[in-house]
């Protein structure tokens, strides 16, 4: 019985996804995909748009070792925008691209980025 919010305008923000709890228990063949539908659904949960777009390079990151031995954890930018197609049923979507971390995941949190 929560109330739904309707989600603000543009807006994007930085968040650490644990892909190691998606793919846990799951069949080696599946892991790949099953992490990139997990961040789908991570991105559609916080940003509550229902169309979500995934980067090339964010999907190349995910599976860079593999269909087997994905990443544990993954650093990505959600950006909310305004959707250009007249048709479509919603105003907004999400894209999410990923962000190098060279110095690892400690002490991360959520950010939000300034839009350019």
């Amino acid at each position: 019985m929560g109330r739904e919010s309707k989600p603000a305008d543009v807006i994007t923000r930085e968040y650490t996804i644990n892909l190691g709890k998606a793919i846990t228990g799951v069949t080696f063949k599946k892991r790949a995909p099953r992490a990139v539908a997990a961040i789908k659904k991570f991105a559609q949960k916080t940003m509550k748009t229902s169309d979500v777009r995934i980067d090339v390079k964010l999907n190349k990151a995910v599976w860079s070792k593999g269909i087997r031995n994905v990443p544990k954890r993954i650093r990505v930018q959600i950006s909310r925008k305004h959707n250009d197609n007249k048709d479509a049923d919603e105003d907004l979507y999400s894209y999410v691209t990923v962000v190098d971390t060279p110095n690892g995941f400690k002490g991360l949190g959520t950010e939000v980025v300034d839009h350019e």
